[in-house]
């Protein structure tokens, strides 16, 4: 993404408020250390090329889906498993 100007990471720490001036006048500024670009600072709401998530990870690793040693459902099994879980007496809320 280096359309627009490379910055050296010691201008951009000198002179942030001209750089960010031109970004928000719409530039893109590729920041670099030691002449190796290491961040694009790019005008808010301009495309990236690359989708945007709210983690640089996923927060929760493996354990977001934790493995309970049940046995593994089809579909047919768990729509037949939600069906039957209003038929025990006192379970459900029918008028």
């Amino acid at each position: 993404m280096s359309d627009g100007a490379e910055v050296p990471l010691r201008e951009l720490n000198q002179q942030t408020s001209r750089v960010l001036a031109r970004v928000a006048a719409g530039e893109t500024v590729t920041v670099t250390k030691d002449g190796v670009p290491i961040g694009d600072i790019v005008p808010r709401g301009a495309p990236t090329g690359r989708p945007a998530y709210p983690f640089r990870t996923d927060p929760m690793g493996d354990l977001d889906v934790p493995d309970l040693g049940g046995p593994v459902l089809d579909d047919e099994e768990i729509e037949a498993t939600l069906r039957g879980m209003g038929d025990d007496a006192g379970g459900g809320t029918h008028a």
